[in-house]
């Protein structure tokens, strides 16, 4: 019986796709794949995930740095994503079922997102950080105080997300071109919060080495600010690059030269993720949390942890 489903799913799509209307004319020819899927790549990513994520799940467990959750929820999602994607592999060209297709486009398209929200909220808690528990510090030239930062860019990670989530869906049904756009639009969306974000914390960042008192010099040593504010820069900068990739994918279509090449998922996608969850394993952001409670432990050494008193 299930067999028997995904053929009417499957025909149902491609029969959409090829009617004359002008909303699915460029999409006469849709196919879940436009090569054949590589079960080696899935599965060594689906590996590489799986323990990165892993290793979060224990940092969280052990430091209690909550606000890592939707970091972690991502990497859930990443992991999950490429094993449907082997799933995908194992099956015969043009006999792909829909339950796979759907689950690894969706799930490796917002993940992201999730790792957004959770760097988001890690600046907020550097800033707090340094000015010592207190959240009235002015970001972007007096325009935001602390206490807002993170609702502001979590607020717009969650459109984006919702936007990505609800397009991805969409495609993978009738509706291609309207989940396109709002794939798009997602994008679009974080990209611009994005940018935003890396600015806000550069101007913070700079301000700060501005102050070169020899009483605030004093107040911030032994503070791991720099290092994070480093992390910080590197997992933007990776997400960025893999949400304008993203954006140019879906700008030329589903005959577009990106969408037409796995090579491109698994090196602007699959790889950067996986870095950037990697540069937060390295230096992880419990040192911040522990260090604005007065109180609990931080990764030190990747899987080694210490109490803060």
């Amino acid at each position: 019986m299930a067999p028997l489903i995904n053929k009417i799913l499957h025909h149902l799509l491609t029969r959409q796709a090829a009617e004359p209307s002008s909303e699915n004319d460029a999409f006469a020819d849709f196919e879940f794949y436009r090569y054949s899927p590589s079960l080696a790549a899935a599965i060594i990513f689906t590996l590489l995930f799986i323990a990165t994520t892993a290793l979060h799940t224990y940092q969280l467990i052990r430091t209690r740095t909550l606000y890592m959750i939707p970091f972690l929820i991502g990497g859930f999602f990443q992991s999950i994503g490429y094993i449907a994607r082997a799933v995908s592999a194992t099956q015969e060209n043009g006999e792909w079922t829909l339950g796979p297709y759907i689950v690894q486009s969706t799930l490796i398209l917002v993940a992201p997102a999730l790792f957004a929200a959770s760097v988001y909220m890690h600046l907020g808690r550097v800033v707090r950080m340094v000015n010592g528990g207190q959240k009235d510090e002015k970001l972007l030239f007096g325009l935001i105080k602390t206490t807002w930062l993170t609702k502001v860019f979590v607020a717009g990670d969650v459109l984006s997300f919702m936007m990505q989530a609800s397009g991805g869906g969409l495609m993978a049904t009738s509706s291609v071109e309207t989940g396109e756009t709002l794939v798009l639009a997602g994008l679009g969306v974080q990209i611009a919060f994005f940018g935003l974000f890396v600015f806000t914390g550069v101007t913070w960042h700079l301000k700060m080495r501005s102050r070169n008192s020899v009483s605030r010099t004093e107040s911030l040593r032994g503070l791991p600010w720099e290092k994070h504010m480093i992390s910080l820069y590197i997992v933007s900068i990776l997400i960025f690059v893999r949400s304008i990739v993203r954006m140019v994918e879906y700008a030329q279509g589903f005959s577009g030269y990106i969408l037409s090449r796995e090579w491109y998922l698994y090196v602007f996608d699959a790889l950067l993720m996986w870095l950037a969850m990697v540069t937060l394993n390295v230096i992880h952001p419990s040192a911040v949390a522990a260090q604005i409670r007065g109180t609990g432990k931080m990764v030190t050494h990747v899987i080694q942890t210490k109490d803060v008193q």
